[in-house]
């Protein structure tokens, strides 16, 4: 007698797909517990409720499909076909059921490691359906993006605000970003992004595949916070004076109001961003699907338009700049890092990648940049993928100036200014900027760095003569430069030979936007005689007075100095130069009340007026993470702030999670443009 099992199938009524617990086990509970959002290669449970009859081990059976994107297929991994087993395999799509009791099922989901993210439907038994969101999995050590550090998951993929440093290389200047990548509707706008890039409306199933690969969505990203190609990206890049059409770049505190902005106006892009703000919305997005990710800046950077490595500066006798050449030096640029393995690569690469957002060049005909290994940068391999040329020249190109005299003739100036400095990163854990420019190249003159150039082609850099020259001239400023006052600065000529000289000394300051663009004079010293004994020095002052500078300025509050030497006798040329970054006066904040969640607090904030004149149309604005609802809250000043005078608000506001969080506050005036300060709050249970 032959006994034939016959394998049924389970008679489910009603199911709880228990968002609460799944969605916290998967770190992505402050994304809310409303519906199942949960990472790859980790199992997630759901319960079922039979209207009748119970679990039999091997005997019943559950037919399952996970599916994503408009055309899911199995051999695209857009479509995964399970039945259950004895237990879950979390090296690829499985399922299994635990704990059956009667009429309860627990069923164990788990997708593979190496998914696509994106949004799915499960099925089961072909008649009942739900959805989920599936995301990178940085905690898991079979995924890509894996990250075995629990203080650096927690910065650089669970933190909702950061510090972006800006200013100069001299004078770092930390600014508080509110990432936001939690915050309601946050997720389903990166998820859009995806959607709307045009590989996906060119070929769907093939771009949902894609998505498997971290390096597909990171280089999707780079163009996609753009919309330079007219492709539905987030943010509109400008570099003006003005902002007609939009809003200064500066007056943006986070990604979240940016995210929605695009999100809610069919997806037409938000005006305007520049670099940090390109990168900043970068990194919410990256954190937000679970890539590991953090915002780097450049000082001295460097856009290299023609590739030959070297950023050529022509100037005349008066100091001038001739500013036809497309290759600029930024006082600094931002970017971000994403932390991912690279199996497209030789073993060695994995780590930090950078990708670069802000539109600069075309990279296989879409202004899009990178990721491309740190290390590739480092050890000058320059074919590695992505774009690692233009990113070894903004760290690595050389600067050469060349002066232009009346005559005709050309000399090289000697400077000393060079690219790539203070590469700077939030520290984990802390506000503090750590320097991170050793990822990206050797010590200078080490023989690690001229192996690196060779490898990497770089002539001019090889070729340099370190010759002391004769003359040497610096810039030195005086201390407690704010925007406001009238102040000095010096440079200082030396003659280090053994003759008299006679030189001219061409002493200029003029405002500069952050990304090189020259602007109008601040001040202007022509020194036709200035005579140097052997061994002897001068100090030349130079006056900045407020009433000169006041109109000229831009948002980047930078004045550049340049300080050119020429020797008659010889027709050498040295020069200096050096930037000052006019401090904005400091927002006091004062937070009155004990910081609880759920708990109404007042933040108190104050600001003295700096200037010697009137400040009109004066408002407050603050934001934060868990702090103000996922919104900002402003409050208008009703009268103008006389010159000494302080402007004080109070601005109420709830909390709504504990934990540290950063209130991000604003200040805007016609006069002194957008003022930013922070603090760190502790919110109790």
């Amino acid at each position: 007698i032959s006994l034939s099992y016959v394998h049924s199938a389970l008679d489910i009524g009603t199911w709880d797909l228990a968002c609460q617990f799944n969605n916290t086990d998967h770190h992505t509970e402050l994304n809310g517990t409303d519906r199942l959002i949960v990472r790859r290669g980790q199992a997630f449970t759901i319960n079922l409720y039979l209207n009748s009859g119970s679990y039999q081990p091997g005997y019943s059976q559950l037919h399952i499909t996970a599916e994503t994107g408009p055309q899911p297929e199995e051999q695209y991994g857009t479509r995964a076909v399970l039945g259950l087993s004895d237990e879950i395999d979390d090296t690829r799509w499985s399922a299994a059921v635990s704990s059956p009791s009667g009429d309860t099922v627990c069923l164990s989901v788990c997708a593979a490691p190496d998914a696509p993210i994106g949004r799915y439907v499960l099925t089961l038994d072909g008649h009942i359906q739900f959805d989920f969101i599936l995301l990178f999995n940085p905690w898991c050590p079979r995924d890509v993006v894996y990250m075995d550090c629990e203080e650096k998951l927690a910065e650089y993929v669970l933190a909702q605000d950061g510090i972006i440093f800006r200013g100069d290389v001299e004078y770092p200047v930390p600014l508080a970003w509110y990432f936001g990548q939690f915050e309601e509707g946050i997720l389903d706008a990166c998820l859009r992004i995806l959607d709307m890039n045009p590989k996906h409306s060119r070929n769907p199933g093939k771009d949902c595949s894609g998505r498997r690969n971290v390096i597909y969505v990171t280089r999707v990203l780079s163009a996609m916070i753009n919309s330079n190609d007219r492709d539905y990206g987030v943010l509109e890049g400008c570099w003006k004076d003005t902002f007609e059409g939009g809003v200064s770049p500066m007056s943006w505190r986070g990604s979240v109001q940016i995210l929605r902005t695009w999100s809610s106006t069919s997806c037409l892009p938000v005006r305007y961003g520049q670099c940090w703000v390109f990168a900043a919305v970068a990194c919410t997005v990256s954190r937000a699907l679970g890539i590991p990710c953090r915002v780097v800046t450049n000082f001295y950077s460097a856009h290299d338009t023609n590739s030959n490595l070297v950023i050529e500066r022509y100037l005349n006798e008066k100091g001038e700049i001739d500013s036809s050449t497309r290759d600029m030096i930024w006082n600094y640029h931002c970017w971000v890092e994403s932390w991912m393995t690279r199996p497209d690569l030789p073993p060695g690469f994995d780590g930090w990648q950078a990708s670069d957002p802000t539109p600069q060049e075309k990279s296989e005909g879409v202004f899009c940049c990178g990721p491309v290994p740190l290390r590739a940068i480092k050890e000058g391999e320059l074919t590695f993928k992505y774009d690692a040329p233009f990113v070894f020249a903004e760290v690595n190109a050389d600067l050469v100036h060349i002066l232009k005299y009346n005559d005709g003739s050309t000399r090289k100036i000697v400077n000393e200014q060079k690219v790539g400095q203070k590469i700077s990163t939030k520290s984990v854990g802390r506000d503090a900027r750590e320097d991170i420019t050793h990822l990206y190249k050797y010590p200078e003159g080490s023989v690690e760095e001229r192996q690196v150039f060779e490898k990497a082609n770089h002539q001019s850099k090889l070729h340099q003569q370190q010759a002391k020259p004769g003359l040497q001239i610096t810039i030195k400023l005086s201390t407690g430069i704010r925007k406001g006052c009238d102040f000095d600065v010096f440079a200082i000529v030396t003659n280090n030979t053994e003759e008299d000289k006679k030189c001219r000394l061409v002493f200029a300051s003029r405002a500069v936007s952050y990304n090189g663009v020259i602007g109008r004079e601040c001040g202007f010293k022509d020194l036709l005689n200035v005579e140097l004994a052997p061994g002897g020095e001068r100090k030349v002052p130079l006056r900045l007075n407020y009433s000169q500078y006041c109109n000229n300025l831009t948002e980047d509050n930078l004045i550049r100095l340049g300080a050119l030497l020429i020797d008659y006798s010889t027709k050498e040329a040295v020069m200096a130069m050096r930037d000052i970054v006019l401090d904005d006066p400091e927002i006091k904040i004062r937070i009155l009340g004990e910081p609880k969640e759920k708990r109404k607090l007042a933040a108190e904030l104050t600001l003295q007026n700096p200037l010697p004149e009137t400040l009109q149309g004066c408002c407050f604005t603050i934001e934060g993470a868990n702090l103000t609802g996922g919104s900002s809250i402003t409050e208008k000043l009703e009268s103008p702030i006389e010159p000494g005078q302080e402007a004080k608000v109070k601005i109420y506001f709830t909390p709504t999670q504990s934990g540290l969080c950063k209130l991000v506050v604003d200040f805007d005036s016609d006069k002194l443009g957008h003022v930013r300060g922070y603090k760190n709050v502790i919110i109790g249970k």
